[in-house]
């Protein structure tokens, strides 16, 4: 086959979204909509992709990094899809192959879709073949007009149709495969005689087929894959769609889901096999969780890394952290950003850490917040200890070597250091370095008044 670029157009603001950002970088299943046609077209074997931008260009510019193979150009006035197929042509001068023409806010499109639209275009020897959907109700859609013999005539806007032509139900994706040379002609010549006064990109057909090329249709037998995103409503139609295909393909991967249907799971989200995830799981991010886990109902991960026979217990909050092998975490624990737990760690319930690192075996089981700390294996962090990290300026760091027992309703504020093997008595507040096997008691004496209570 021959060789294949991608065109994406995304110049369109989006109105109906009623929202102060652009409608291409509205997040879908934890990526913006751009990012779904841009990975069908690399899927696809697209070599060179351009995307048409308009409304908020700098913003969709910034989302991608500056080694992605993705080529920019501005679409100043929004005059069509003609005309945005137009100012991409520029950057495609040299190119002589086949071009997929997408849209931005179409993002159930499947890459195997698109491979079946280039093989068809290549068995028809077709110029210019349109990927179609039939509809029940096709309002609002452009329609095909096709020959006796199949081959597409035209394609009508509806504001363009007659009542014959809008009864017809075949519609228009706006997604196509075309041959470059002819594209690139086709579209400078393109004019705005119509209800919209837009360069339509659909009257290339008109122009191919006076010329007595080939013009053809892929029909498609799930029209949820063309449907276009342009209100909230079908933002969460299309999310729902996502999750149901991403969470349908962790389960023949041999993940088990409770309840599929309250299970999150971002796209890109990996899970090991024989991983049990409870209801009302939200996985976001670029997480990956191993084999052999249980994650417990209204657990919320994101962007963690997460090794095998881990336990997340219900109601625990995971935020960019790594969670190595037969870790325990919760119930209602809370990891912040920074925290790396090493194997066989236990996390209690109502446990908050945050930049910390804590060695293999150790356990802080209840009531107890860690913050800016180095911990060692074998530690016990008692019931309602907490390091006192923040001074009011600036933060400190607390470090717990091996084998220390640090009792209940401790306070360790640091910056300090507490020695292997040490042991911190309960209900002390310390502020001073604890040297190796000694033991730390820093109370205040206790007063007992007696009759008190009677004065």
């Amino acid at each position: 086959m021959d060789s294949i670029a991608a065109i994406i157009l995304a110049a369109g603001k989006g109105t109906r979204m009623k929202s102060k950002f652009v409608k291409v970088m509205h997040p879908l299943a934890g990526a913006p909509l751009i990012e779904y046609p841009l990975t069908a077209a690399r899927e696809a074997n697209a070599s060179r992709i351009v995307v048409v931008i308009g409304h908020q260009a700098d913003a969709v510019r910034e989302h991608f990094s500056a080694g992605d193979d993705i080529a920019f150009v501005l679409q100043e006035e929004q005059n069509g899809t003609g005309h945005a197929v137009a100012c991409a042509a520029p950057r495609l001068r040299d190119f002589h192959g086949r071009v997929l023409i997408l849209c931005g806010d179409v993002p159930l499109t499947q890459t195997a879709t698109l491979r079946d639209l280039l093989q068809r275009h290549a068995e028809q020897q077709a110029t210019v073949t349109v990927l179609t959907a039939s509809l029940e109700n096709p309002f609002g859609y452009g329609r095909i007009i096709k020959n006796s013999a199949g081959q597409v005539l035209a394609i009508v806007e509806e504001k363009d149709a007659s009542p014959e032509q809008r009864a017809i139900r075949e519609i228009n994706s706006g997604i196509y495969c075309v041959e470059a040379d002819f594209l690139f002609d086709a579209v400078a010549r393109l004019g705005s005689d119509n209800a919209q006064g837009e360069q339509y990109l659909t009257d290339i057909v008109r122009l191919a087929v006076e010329k007595g090329l080939t013009c053809t249709a892929h029909p498609i037998s799930d029209p949820l894959e063309v449907m276009g995103i342009n209100d909230r409503v079908q933002l969460a139609e299309a999310e729902a769609v996502l999750r149901k295909r991403i969470n349908e393909d962790l389960m023949r991967n041999g993940v088990t889901l409770r309840d599929p249907a309250t299970t999150y799971l971002d796209r890109g989200t990996r899970i090991g096999r024989d991983t049990v995830v409870g209801p009302g799981v939200h996985i976001s991010g670029h997480s990956e969780i191993g084999e052999d886990c249980i994650i417990e109902p209204g657990a919320i991960i994101r962007d963690c890394r997460i090794g095998n026979r881990v336990v997340i217990k219900a109601g625990s909050v995971l935020e960019d952290s790594i969670v190595h092998d037969a870790v325990s975490i919760g119930p209602m624990a809370h990891l912040r950003p920074g925290t790396e737990l090493l194997e066989k760690v236990k996390i209690g319930n109502f446990v908050e850490t945050k930049k910390i690192t804590m060695g293999k075996g150790s356990k802080a089981s209840h009531l107890t917040y860690l913050g800016d700390a180095s911990i060692g294996s074998d530690v016990n962090i008692g019931c309602g200890t907490i390091t006192c990290n923040y001074d009011g300026v600036s933060k400190h760091r607390t470090v717990i070597e091996d084998g220390v027992f640090v009792g209940s309703d401790v306070q360790l504020v640091a910056p300090v250091t507490i020695g292997h093997n040490a042991f911190i008595a309960a209900g002390s507040t310390v502020t001073k370095d604890v040297p190796p096997e000694s033991l730390a008691i820093a109370r205040s004496q206790q007063v007992n008044k007696e009759g008190w209570k009677k004065k």
